[in-house]
């Protein structure tokens, strides 16, 4: 892992704060922090990150928010919320919202760094220019994706679902495949995340129809 590496952690509880901010810049992570969502904007303002661990429930405001308003901005830093929320539909929304990893309280701090280096790699990882399929275009570098020329907004697991799909048009690609490339490996093998992304994906993508579910298997790209 690179030293270059820089994280925000967005915590209320100071004790908290400060150990995860311990554990993390032992595992060799440039590391700021914040106790509010205000401390985080002025922060992101000041100097961007390779990832942001935010508590849900923040003293001025829920953080779920406040990531998917920055989300409509174009903002694609990876993000993990920390929340004692665990219900399955607490998780959906998280991910809908924009977040690119979620985990419960209490957690292991061993998985907290885990789960926070994965993403950070991930922000750093080199795609092709362009991506294209029948009416569909990805421009990688821009992170823009337009689909007869209208352009579309998908959040960051959308666009790492879709991106992956693009890299391998009319192929079958398994769901467990999806969930390796676009979730990190600690995520709940027996979750729909995948499900919940694709239909959304879908969703956006209108008619007629671009992504085929394999019965049993996963989902390919369709048409040509």
């Amino acid at each position: 892992m690179d030293q270059g590496n820089r994280v925000m952690v967005v915590e209320d509880d100071e004790d908290l704060r400060i150990a995860v901010a311990t554990q993390l810049r032992a595992a060799g992570l440039e590391v700021r922090t914040a106790g509010d969502l205000a401390g985080a904007e002025e922060a992101l303002q000041a100097a961007p990150c390779d990832c942001v661990v935010f508590d849900r429930m923040l003293p001025d405001g829920d953080s779920m928010n406040y990531v998917h308003t920055r989300r409509q901005r174009e903002w694609r830093t990876p993000v993990l919320f920390l929340t004692a929320r665990d219900t399955l539909a607490d998780r959906v929304a998280g991910f809908e919202h924009g977040a690119d990893d979620y985990l419960v309280k209490p957690f292991a701090m061993a998985e907290l760094t885990e789960r926070v280096l994965n993403l950070c790699q991930r922000s750093g990882i080199e795609r092709p220019p362009v991506l294209s399929h029948s009416d569909l275009v990805m421009d990688c570098a821009r992170r823009e994706v337009r689909r007869a020329g209208v352009l579309l907004t998908l959040s960051n697991k959308e666009f790492a679902v879709l991106e992956y799909l693009l890299t391998r048009p009319g192929q079958a690609v398994g769901r467990a495949e999806l969930m390796e490339h676009c979730w990190d490996a600690l995520t709940d093998p027996m979750s729909n995340v995948v499900e919940a992304v694709v239909k959304r994906l879908r969703r956006k993508l209108r008619e007629p129809e671009l992504i085929q579910t394999v019965r049993g298997f996963g989902y390919r790209l369709g048409l040509s």
